[in-house]
């Protein structure tokens, strides 16, 4: 085969672009500090680094429905909490209303007290959130879930409750529909002494006994002067369901703390396992820059001595 001096110019030119494209990527490595910048750096481990990149996203993506999740939980939690402590202040008045030697005016005074309480739970459960949406609407978060005509309440808002993803197995109620709150009681609810049907509305149970209050006594019949019973029983009933509704509301608090805690650990493992996947090692890579450059520089050397010379030097 024939040699010419082009063939020779072509041949250390080319081993100057491969001895400077090794000196280039080397350094890319140590700018990066990436050891895969490219799939063609590793095939095998730049796929696994896909799959890997992937899981980070979307426990990143848990993390936040998380904290949108106890937003939500926490806000519906603080409402209730003051819905509570509405029910316990106005049964203190309806404990009181009981009392026979009280007058007409101090039964209004009682029944004024009740309507205050009512009108404050009905303010509480037509809540809304940071962003205008109604809290105790299910699914229906654009208008009052609860709306009051001709003096009776009724509700208007979904019968589903609100669900979040909070982690790649759980699931969880983030948004408890009225219905399932002000218009419910427990199962292990007092029952009515007659066998009645016990009331369920909470708005209902206010209504009755106000009612109640505002009639003169010399007016009232036996109906009428056990109402105030039965809505006491109706508040009994009612808070338990209530307290019911904030416990697990408190236990979704703790178990997003704890899946929270998890997804910390998961990140920081996932952060460890991309890092021995695709982490450049310091020494490794500034031994291997040094000597490529240390190539390069003798590819030029080469190169520059090649310029002067044919092959007719050579075979001198």
């Amino acid at each position: 085969m024939r040699i010419s001096t082009q063939m020779m110019y072509d041949q250390n030119m080319r081993g100057v672009a491969n001895a400077q494209n090794l000196w280039l990527a080397s350094g890319e490595q140590l700018a990066s500090g990436n050891r895969i910048n490219r799939p063609s750096d590793d095939p095998v481990a730049a796929s696994q680094a896909v799959v890997l990149s992937q899981a980070q996203v979307q426990n990143s993506q848990y993390q936040l429905a998380r904290t949108f999740a106890n937003q939500k939980v926490s806000l519906e939690e603080s409402v209730l909490t003051q819905v509570i402590n509405a029910v316990i202040s106005a049964q203190g008045n309806i404990v009181y209303a009981n009392n026979a030697s009280l007058s007409d005016s101090d039964r209004e005074s009682l029944a004024m007290d009740l309507e205050g309480a009512r009108n404050q739970i009905l303010n509480l459960a037509n809540s809304t959130d940071g962003n205008g949406r109604y809290i105790f609407g299910g699914y229906k978060t654009e208008a009052p879930p609860f709306e009051e005509t001709g003096g009776k309440v009724a509700y208007r808002g979904g019968d589903t409750a609100v669900t979040q993803q909070v982690d790649s197995a759980r699931s969880m109620v983030i948004g408890h529909p009225g219905s399932q709150i002000f218009n419910k009681i427990s199962g292990s609810a007092e029952p009515e002494p007659d066998g009645s049907k016990s009331e369920t509305d909470i708005f209902e149970m206010f209504d009755t006994a106000i009612a109640a209050l505002r009639k003169p006594l010399e007016s009232l019949n036996d109906t009428e002067l056990d109402a105030i019973n039965k809505t006491s029983r109706g508040l009994s009933n009612a808070l338990d369901n209530i307290l019911a509704v904030r416990s697990e509301l408190g236990t979704q608090m703790a178990e997003i703390a704890k899946l929270d805690e998890l997804g910390s650990e998961r990140a920081l493992g996932q952060e460890m396992e991309m890092k021995d996947l695709t982490g450049v090692d310091w020494t490794a890579a500034i031994s291997d820059y040094l000597m490529q450059k240390d190539a390069l520089q003798a590819s030029y050397k080469a190169f520059s001595d090649m310029q002067g010379m044919s092959l007719f030097q050579l075979n001198r």
